[in-house]
């Protein structure tokens, strides 16, 4: 008995220590039904575009004293009557179609006995139905990829109507005509739909940034830690969320914050960002220096010029009246990286740095009125100087923004954010700022212009 017990500790051992090891993500993404809604209308023009500019091969063929040829076929017109998108449980997307038409047109050339005529064929292929699965992964990269496509097609049925002066006579010709145009028709959709998917809608994905320059001094790690999970109701992708420094890649923080967890479905899409998401960023700023700063002269604020010379005014009196009139600098060095702390009342940064404010004499050694090791924001004036001279660096990094994982043209609007304790939410509804099919050809033609660039010596 208890060499079975300690077989079984020994099998579930490693498995345990790999469950311990895995990476919490940083930020994660949920794609509600609500967001496939709004895609479901560029989905399905999309498709339709697609299947517009099916190729047939010429038909040839010889029926009792009827020799035939069509070619020039043109889809003409598609009318969707029903067309779906929603998740397909454990794999990724569904498009279908059902109860659709086609209109289509094609030239005839046909010799009967010694008469030899041409013209315009129209047909229509009733009772479309399409259905179609996306795949969903992760690919070696960490970006979400159409790994595979599933698809079947069926047109339950195809008239046609000839025109022209022997157009009775060729009625019984459609029948020969319709079972093969139904037929190539038929075996033309999923290779399109195939095409859509698997080359022109991962082009589209490719534009979803992985890792990528934020400024001259930080990147962003956007990767997919595993396949998306896909539900009846959404569609959650977990990434690493990491900020790292572009000038030692390697050096980034150990992400030990709590995996967020996303409860609603109420709006198009839902943005988690852990506390781990707001640490690595400022720790990489930390690491490439950009929190040290020497505040002086026309740099140093006017708000905080007054503030300085009014908290120091009777040390200044003390060391020397002569200096009250000498430019104030104000010097800042972070001596450890800043901390975020994510509550349900909100968003708070710790800072912990050396303070140092001297008098500026022209031409003589600056003279010391203080220096300080201190937490910000703790105390007052220190929390106004904050507020005055590094707040404002911050809301600058803000208002450029970092690029969220989402396609280029996908954009977040009516945003509301959710605070938890360690992590928050930002619930938002989509818009496309670009048809889906201006975004794809976008990065068809950056790629072509990279391509062709001439190489710089």
């Amino acid at each position: 008995m208890m060499a079975s017990c300690m077989v079984s500790i020994l099998f579930l051992f490693p498995l345990i220590a790999t469950m311990s090891a895995e990476e919490p993500p940083g930020c994660k993404i949920r794609i509600t039904n609500r967001g496939l809604e709004m895609l479901k209308y560029e989905t399905q023009k999309f498709v339709v575009e697609e299947l517009s500019n099916i190729t047939m091969p010429e038909m040839k063929g010889k029926e009792g004293h009827f020799q035939y040829t069509i070619k020039e076929v043109k889809i003409n017109e598609l009318n969707l009557t029903y067309a779906d998108l929603a998740f397909q449980p454990g794999l990724g997307l569904l498009f279908k179609v059902q109860n659709s038409s086609i209109a289509l047109s094609f030239q005839r050339h046909i010799l009967y006995w010694l008469f030899y005529d041409t013209g315009a064929i129209n047909a229509s292929a009733e009772g479309v139905n399409i259905h179609t699965v996306l795949h969903t992964t992760r690919d070696e990269l960490g970006r979400l990829k159409i790994s595979n496509i599933t698809c079947d097609a069926s047109i339950a049925k195809m008239k046609m109507k000839f025109t022209g002066t022997l157009g009775r006579v060729y009625d019984f010709l459609a029948t020969f005509l319709t079972t093969g145009m139904r037929f190539l028709l038929n075996q033309q959709i999923c290779p399109v739909m195939n095409h859509a998917g698997l080359v022109l809608i991962n082009t589209l994905l490719e534009t979803i940034p992985v890792r990528t320059e934020v400024d001259n001094y930080v990147g962003i790690d956007y990767s997919l830690l595993s396949d998306p999970l896909v539900t009846s109701r959404s569609l959650d992708m977990d990434f690493r969320g990491m900020f790292f420094e572009l000038g030692n890649e390697s050096n980034t923080l150990v992400n030990s914050a709590i995996n967020p967890i996303v409860r609603e479905y109420d709006r198009m899409v839902y943005l988690a960002l852990s506390e781990y998401f707001f640490d690595s960023g400022l720790y990489s700023y930390y690491k490439a220096g950009i929190f040290q700063m020497n505040i002086t002269n026309e740099h140093m604020p006017k708000d905080l010029e007054m503030l300085l010379r009014t908290t120091y005014f009777g040390i200044i009196m003390m060391i020397n009246p002569a200096l009250v009139e000498y430019p104030i600098s104000l010097q800042l060095e972070l001596n450890s990286a800043p901390k975020t702390t994510v509550k349900t009342s909100g968003v708070t940064v710790a800072i912990t740095a050396i303070v140092t404010v001297m008098v500026l004499p022209p031409g003589k050694a600056p003279v010391q009125l203080s220096s300080m090791t201190m937490l910000i924001p703790l105390q007052v004036p220190l929390k106004t100087m904050l507020q005055i001279s590094i707040v404002p660096i911050i809301n600058n990094w803000t208002k450029r923004g970092v690029a969220i994982p989402l396609a280029d043209g996908m954009d977040f609007i009516e945003e509301v954010v959710e605070y938890h304790n360690g992590y928050l939410i930002i619930g938002a509804n989509l818009h496309f700022s670009k048809g889906l099919r201006e975004m794809i050809e976008r990065k068809i033609q950056a790629d072509e212009l990279i391509v062709c660039s001439p190489p710089s010596f």
